[in-house]
Order: structure tokens, then sequence, then C-alpha cells
């Protein structure tokens, strides 16, 4: 079994849409493994998405993600990574296939209701900013 993290952003709690979203996730076989809310200052979330610093797109980003509340969860999952991925879609819901959680759910590509980790590197990284060992049940 893998790990990986996932992120419901400002804009899924904003719109009150964590419980189906959560619905969706355990459905496809997922397992909540940690799961809490958070509320991101500029600070922590650029420490976050520092790879993405040099893009134009950053500013947005951080000014959206410390918008309101956040709820990071540990999923776990056989190939979570590869899987969690394709059960969100693109980043762009337009792009997403029919079926995914940013196809139902997602207004743009900015806000696009969910964060999952894109290899397993990252996912162990981002694991470990939201959560110590003691916080993750396997």
């Amino acid at each position: 079994m893998d790990l990986t993290l996932a992120i419901l952003k400002p804009d899924c709690v904003r719109r009150k849409l964590t419980g189906k979203a959560i619905d969706f996730i355990e459905s496809k076989g997922f397992q909540i493994i940690s799961i809490k809310k958070v509320k991101l200052d500029k600070a922590q979330a650029e420490a976050f998405y520092a790879i993405h610093k040099s893009k134009n797109f950053f500013a947005d980003l951080i000014r959206f993600m410390t918008s309101g509340p956040c709820i990071p969860m540990v999923l776990k999952k056989d190939k979570a990574v590869t899987e969690f991925r394709e059960i969100i879609g693109s980043t762009d819901p337009k792009n997403a296939k029919e079926g995914t959680l940013r196809r139902l759910y997602a207004d743009n590509v900015q806000e696009n209701v969910i964060h999952g980790s894109d290899s397993i590197e990252s996912a162990k990284k981002e694991i470990a900013f939201f959560f110590s060992l003691i916080e993750i049940i396997s």
C-alpha cells in the first residue's frame, strides 16, 4: 500500500463540498489515514508551493491558498499517487475527464477544488509538511 497527500482547497471548503469530495475519494477505494483542517499563512503556503516560486501564477496561488481553511489528508491505496491523480483529473476542469473530481466540482484552473501529490517523492515531502508520524494511522 502506498500513501499520497490530498488537500481539499479553500474553494472546496468555502463551497461546502468537503463531504462530497471525501465520499468521492473513499468510493474510489482510498482509505483516509489522517485528516485535519488548517489555515495556511503566507509563509506556510510559500514554503509548501516553493517549487512554483518562479512561475507567473505563484502570487495568485499563494493568495488563494491563504484565503480560507483547507483540509489536508493522507490517503492510502495501492498505487496511491498515480490512481489519485487519475480520479481528480486535469488541473483545468475543462480538460478533466468526465467523472473526475475536478470535472464534477471545480470552477476553473486556479480554484480547482483539490491538490494531489504528483510523485511518490513529492507525496513523502508533502505528507511530512502537514503531518507528524504520530498523526498517521496506518
